[in-house]
This record gives structure tokens, sequence and C-alpha cells, in this order.
């Protein structure tokens, strides 16, 4: 009997995931028309989104695979992009998906070649103090990879001169929270900026918050205080 063609069932659960979440990445508001893109780490290469197919037309069997050389295989082109995805997975082997869109605050941003300074605690959520910017670059070329692998040195997200940004995750769901995340910063930073730049929260402050984060993701209650036994009351 022949094997059969079929996909694994891992790989057909991301497949199902990545359309999932791409048509999320448009309910957020952060995606327009075909723009964006997204993958996930899949045996020794990775899933992609395709090349100018709308999310709401796209279905699992349109799902690129793809090695990290570049080889894909599918009935449709991978992404313009798919050197930027195949690059960072390759890379930073702690994430396991990538999701690139042009989200409108934070590539307003982008287009000043700015970065989000640590003017709100919650840029750490991005793994640092701030979100850098990395120049532009041709998209599609080798020169963006390396520009975006150096602005996400201990970053989980960054902007992209004239062009948009790019967070990582641990599934494709978790880099849409983050990107949906850096476009809220953004947006409250441009605000922000409309009555004066707005004073920095200091490193020694932001790496407080980095803790107290990492604290209670692990369960931790970073305000608990020691069990102390209670002496019986003398009478």
């Amino acid at each position: 009997m022949p094997a059969s063609s079929d996909p694994a069932p891992c790989e057909a659960e991301l497949r199902q995931e990545l359309v999932r979440v791409a048509r999320a990445m448009n309910a957020a508001g952060i995606n327009q028309g075909t723009s964006g893109n997204l993958s996930v780490r899949c045996g020794d290469g990775l899933l992609i989104t395709p090349s100018s197919l709308p999310y709401e037309r796209m279905g699992a069997d349109d799902i690129v695979r793809l090695g990290f050389d570049g080889h894909w295989q599918g009935s449709r082109r991978p992404s313009s992009e798919w050197r930027l995805h195949a690059d960072l997975l390759a890379h930073r082997p702690g994430a396991q998906a990538v999701v690139h869109c042009h989200s409108v605050h934070a590539t307003a941003l982008a287009c000043h070649g700015f970065a989000i300074p640590g003017f709100h605690y919650m840029v750490v959520v991005a793994g640092g103090s701030s979100i850098r910017c990395a120049p532009y670059a041709t998209f599609g070329t080798q020169e963006l990879s390396d520009l975006a692998l150096r602005a996400l040195e201990d970053r989980q997200a960054c902007l992209l001169a004239q062009h948009g940004q790019v967070a990582l995750g641990s599934s494709p769901e978790g880099a849409l929270r983050l990107a949906i995340e850096v476009e809220t910063l953004a947006r409250m930073y441009l605000q922000a900026r409309l009555i004066g730049e707005p004073p920095r929260l200091s490193e020694v402050e932001l790496a407080r918050v980095a803790e107290r984060m990492r604290a209670i993701h692990y369960g931790r209650d970073p305000e608990e205080r020691p069990h102390q036994a209670v002496s019986p009351e003398t009478p």
C-alpha cells in the first residue's frame, strides 16, 4: 500500500491554526489586504501564509510548507517575506511563530524611524526597555532579515523602518497578541507625543516590572510574604 500523502495530524492542526490566526489579524484591525503574513515552526522547517491571497479566501491547503533554505511545497507561492520568517525562526530557536504586519500606528512611527521607548511599563512585553526600529531595507531581501535579527536581539518584537512591525511568539496566537500590544503601545505613544515627548520610566523600574510579570507568569504572587506562624496570645 502506498504511503498516505495526507499531512501529519500535527501539521494539519498547525495549518488550521494559521488560517484562524490570519483571520484574527484582520478582525483585530492590524492587517490591511494581503500585506501581512505569519508563520509557525513545523518539523525541520515552517508553515507560512501564501502570497497575494486574502485571508478570508485562504484555506488550510493554501498554507505553504517551507524549508529554512527557501525550498517550498504547495499549490501556492509563499509570502514574499518568506526569507524574514525563515531567518527569524532559524536563528531564534525559542520562537515558534512569527507575525509580520503593517499595522497603522506602528508603521507611522516606523516611517520616521522611531523606536517605542520606555514611556509605558507595558513595553517590557517585547522583552526589554524599548521596542527598537530596524533601519530600512527592501522587502523580501536578506538585508531586511539581517537588520530585523539585529533589532530583535534580546527582544520579541521590533519595528521595521518605512515598513511595519514583526512579533515573535510561542504560538501564532501568542505572536498575534504581542503584535496587537505593539500596535496599542504605538498608538498610545503617538497620542502622548501630541502633548509633548512623554517622560521615560527608568531602566531600574522597567526591570522591576519585567520581574513582576515573570513572577505572575509562573504563578507566583510578587507581593506574597513568607508565611509566619502566629504565636498564641499570652493570657
